[in-house]
């Protein structure tokens, strides 16, 4: 069995033979996957340079993701106005995904991290589990070629991208909106609570969004981000209803 070795003697091993076989890419350069698995936290530990951390190739993989995903949604969905693929887009890369697809494969516990980090949950929270993605994506990308990054993104997301899609749980209404009001330089949906109805330990909030002073909807919930969250799936099928009738 290969194992990997940090710079720092005292650096724990990491089995490369292990992660190879869940993720189905042997690395050339295995480097690369010691570096996918850097927490920057663990730098505190390691006393390695910033740049020794997994967010640069976590960067590079983000990119790296964006560009397959949408080129997959361009082909798959051909009478989709753009709305409707930022939607979609925004929850196959949403970090809920992501990090659904590293604790399945249970990539989480090869993390490195430093006590504190680990002590609250870092090795299986959702943010640097989605990170871990993307920075996998990208070493496999510089060691592999666009190809077998390719591969990688089609393997473990895109060929469940029915499910994501279809399920409300994997549903990121706000970040759908955001790309999509973005992209055509209307700036940033603006959000203000209407209402706050109840007692402070049952309370509703009623939320309306705005996007480029013309569109406009509302949403409630049991707390802001899901008023916030109702509100965008609201607003982005008056919108995707208009762009389909024009």
């Amino acid at each position: 069995m290969r194992w990997i070795r940090g710079n720092n003697n005292s650096d724990p091993s990491i089995k490369i033979d292990e992660i190879e076989k869940r993720i189905h890419y042997k690395f050339q350069n295995t480097s690369l996957l010691t570096l996918a698995f850097k927490h920057k936290s663990y730098l505190n530990f390691s006393q390695e340079k910033s740049y020794y951390s997994n967010e640069r190739l976590e960067f590079l993989g983000d990119a790296v993701l964006d560009l397959l995903v949408t080129e997959y949604l361009y082909k798959v969905f051909p009478t989709d106005n753009e709305g409707s693929l930022s939607q979609k887009k925004s929850v196959l890369v949403s970090r809920s995904v992501l990090g659904k697809i590293m604790q399945t494969l249970l990539l989480g516990q090869f993390l490195l991290l430093d006590k504190g980090e680990e002590k609250t949950g870092g090795k299986s929270r959702h943010s640097n589990l989605a990170n871990l993605f993307e920075s996998i994506l990208g070493a496999v990308y510089l060691d592999g070629g666009f190809e077998k990054a390719s591969n990688f993104v089609y393997r473990f997301l895109l060929v469940e991208s029915d499910e994501y899609l279809t399920k409300e749980s994997y549903q990121n209404f706000k970040s759908g909106l955001l790309e999509y009001s973005q992209g055509n330089r209307w700036g940033v949906p603006f959000y203000r609570v209407i209402d706050e109805i109840g007692p402070d330990h049952d309370k509703i909030f009623h939320i309306e969004v705005s996007v480029n002073n013309r569109w406009k909807a509302r949403g409630k919930g049991a707390s802001k981000k899901k008023a916030e969250q109702e509100a965008a799936k609201k607003l982005m099928k008056t919108i995707q209803k208009n762009n389909s009738e024009n």
